[in-house]
């Protein structure tokens, strides 16, 4: 990683290890978020490390999630937030000041800064030039109180990127178009970074778009030089003086990554890797039928990218505009994190004004903050949008997490979000696809997908903005340290102390409760849309782990769970390739411990799920040999010995199927760090424990 910008920015925050590709090692984060599907967990847990304060350059808790209040729960987590921000020293954005990534990518954000936070979504502060990770809220909450972030020293992909856009082809193009490069797998423990000529054209909004859906991807992060549009964009917001020039050297090395694919399966994307992979190694199939794959470099031209869309039910299903052209539409949303700021909207509205959106059409259009909002206001680009026939939603996440405005069955729904696992709008079923918000206005428009090429309109030409509105009304700021001593922290009757973790027993003895297939997000394990104001009940919230996979009128995974747990067996889930794909959630990892999950095998596990599982001490294995996955059905009974031997040094653990009489072999992929987190019984205890 010799000269990188990510090499630099890690060799300026290292504080343990050496930087070295496939190291672990600790950085010093200098700015946290939270929101408020993950805040409130993770406010408790640093409550519970017994640190008064945040020790962060600045923390700030976000509401940007929760914000209808159907019942008391959703308002309960916002006073508490409100006021555990005051009591610890942190930064406070109210509901309706916008999503997290908006407002801190405006507001808060800078080149060469930390940032960890409580949200798949973080790295969108990457087209600032922060390096932007995201975690679970124990980790967060570590940070918070002054602790090192411990990653995977990560190996770093050039994405060079070469011309510029045509018109009507947008950023959101550029990250779709990497993803049908690198795909959602196999990209644990990298990082993506932008270079190349190309860069230049593209707004500090726009590359803020491909950094925050590169967390689809599967890597670490994402993140662009900081350059003169950069330092454009941070005057704008009156900011000038946090303006730093940061690139990679000439030089620089990168690191080269290898996959596995199908050929027959993944002839698609081996041909694309062939086509932009300019040292790209592929082998010839074995006899499984597998390649495999390696590159360091992804270039892509920009005036070669067109109009595309990611179809049901991945980001990455991709596939162009040109191929969907003519599907009818019944639902349009222009929002989320991904694609929300002023000039997404702009050019959004300019297309709406004095046309009509089609009658058989509904169409949301969500800001991504108020700034946002107050200056289409003000410049009358919201009136348009209202005249043209849209609903104006709150500066909120909304319907990207399945609150609300979800599809009629067997309905298309067009979404400028990051993401469409089956069921996350809310409807079974559903049929999502993610587009640029050109090509979600011009299907609002037109009843069908269209590419908006063709629509009879020139491409809105949107004048870069010399000054944004500043109103930082609503954000909190932190209260001197003898004010915050007098405040107290409102606590409503259904916020729940979370439960910490148990060290692992010495012989594990457990049921498989559940085996699932490939590519289970955490929206399967964990489901979001109504229920998510119950994560700060854990007793509560657990009643639905894997909810979208039980079976009607058979025992849900809770409670088989609880059974086995009462039984005094251990739980184990075993599932297939990337595992826990998705979010940040860690109660995805919080509400199986709860219920008596000890172990999970997987043939692979995502990041940050595995760093969550292990911070709440569960025992994350995989398959030594894929095809053992086969031979292991829901209800066997798993037998791991000296478990202590294992979480202390081994690299490897023979696992008895007690059921079928048979041994397969598994491997430990833990740091010594984690093996030391998994035998204190968890991070929580692990953190008590470094500090006396």
């Amino acid at each position: 990683m010799r000269g990188t910008l990510t090499g630099k920015i890690l060799a300026a925050h290292i504080v343990d290890g050496e930087l070295e590709t496939g190291n672990e090692i600790g950085i010093r984060i200098d700015q946290t978020l939270t929101q408020d599907a993950t805040g409130t967990t993770a406010f408790l847990l640093f409550e519970a490390m017994g640190v008064p304060r945040v020790k962060t350059e600045l923390s700030v808790s976000y509401v940007d999630h929760n914000m209808s209040q159907f019942g008391p729960e959703n308002h309960n987590d916002h006073l508490y937030l409100q006021s555990v921000a005051a009591k610890v020293g942190a930064y406070h954005s109210r509901p309706g000041n916008g999503i997290c990534h908006q407002v801190h990518l405006e507001r808060f954000a800078a080149p060469g800064k930390t940032l960890l936070g409580s949200d798949s979504h973080t790295p969108t502060a990457g087209g600032i030039g922060a390096l932007a990770i995201g975690a679970g809220g124990l980790d967060v909450a570590v940070a918070m109180g002054g602790g090192a972030f411990y990653l995977t020293s990560p190996a770093i992909v050039s994405v060079e990127l070469k011309g510029r856009l045509s018109d009507w082809v947008t950023p959101k193009d550029i990250i779709l178009k990497l993803l049908s490069i690198m795909t959602t797998r196999g990209n644990v423990g990298a990082v993506v970074e932008y270079c190349g000529e190309g860069v230049a054209s593209l707004s500090v909004p726009a590359r803020a778009t491909c950094t925050n859906m590169g967390a689809d991807l599967g890597v670490t992060t994402s993140i662009f030089p900081a350059d003169e549009t950069t330092r454009d964009f941070l005057a704008a917001q009156g900011r000038p003086e946090q303006f730093t020039a940061l690139s990679a050297d000439a030089d620089a090395e990168y690191d080269r990554i290898t996959k596995r694919l199908d050929a027959e399966q993944d002839a698609a994307v081996i041909e694309n890797i062939r086509r932009h992979c300019p040292d790209a190694k592929i082998s010839e199939p074995d006899a499984d039928g597998m390649v495999s794959v390696s590159f360091s470099r992804v270039v892509i031209d920009l005036s070669d990218v067109v109009p595309m869309a990611a179809a049901p039910s991945s980001p990455g299903n991709v596939v162009t505009i040109a191929d969907l052209a003519g599907t009818k539409v019944d639902q349009v949303l222009i929002g989320s994190c991904t694609n929300s700021s002023l000039h997404d909207l702009m050019v959004a509205s300019a297309v709406l004004k004095g046309r009509k959106v089609h009658p058989r059409v509904e169409l949301g259009i969500a800001p991504g903050s108020r700034q946002v909002l107050k200056m289409l206001v003000d410049n009358g680009s919201l009136g348009d949008m209202v005249a043209a026939g849209a609903r104006i939603l709150e500066c909120g996440c909304g319907p990207c997490i399945g609150q609300g405005f979800s599809p009629g069955n067997d309905r298309v729904s067009l979404r400028t979000f990051n993401r469409n696992f089956a069921g996350r709008s809310g409807t079974k079923g559903d049929k999502t696809y993610l587009v640029s918000p050109e090509v979600a206005v011009a299907a609002a428009l037109t009843g069908e997908i269209t590419d908006p090429r063709k629509l009879n309109a020139e491409y809105p030409q949107i004048q870069q903005v010399e000054k944004f509105l500043i109103d930082d009304g609503m954000i909190t700021p932190p209260l001197p340290v003898d004010e915050s001593a007098r405040v107290e922290i409102i606590r409503g009757p259904t916020i729940v102390k979370p439960p910490a973790g148990e060290p692992l027993p010495e012989k594990i003895d457990g049921d498989t409760v559940i085996k699932v297939g490939e590519k289970i997000t955490t929206d399967h394990i964990m489901p979001a849309g109504t229920l998510l104001k119950l994560r700060s009940n854990v007793p509560e919230y657990a009643k639905h782990v894997f909810a979208p996979l039980n079976e009607p009128g058979e025992p849900t995974f809770a409670e088989r769970g609880m059974s086995v747990k009462q039984a005094g067996r251990c739980g184990v889930i075993v599932a297939g390739d990337s595992y826990g794909q998705g979010s940040s959630r860690e109660h995805a990892a919080l509400c199986p411990m709860y219920l008596g999950v000890r172990v999970v095998i997987a043939k692979t596990i995502e990041r940050i799920h595995q760093a969550n599982l292990v911070n709440f001490a569960i025992l994350p294995l995989s398959f030594e040999q894929a095809g053992d996955y086969d031979r292991i059905d829901a209800g066997d009974r798993l037998i791991i010995e000296d478990v202590a031997e294992v979480v202390g040094s081994g690299q490897t653990v023979t696992v008895r199927n007690a059921t079928k009489d048979f041994d397969f072999t598994c491997r430990v992929n833990l740091s010594p760090r984690q093996r030391e987190i998994l035998a204190a019984g968890g991070l929580l205890n692990y953190t008590r424990q470094a500090n006396g």
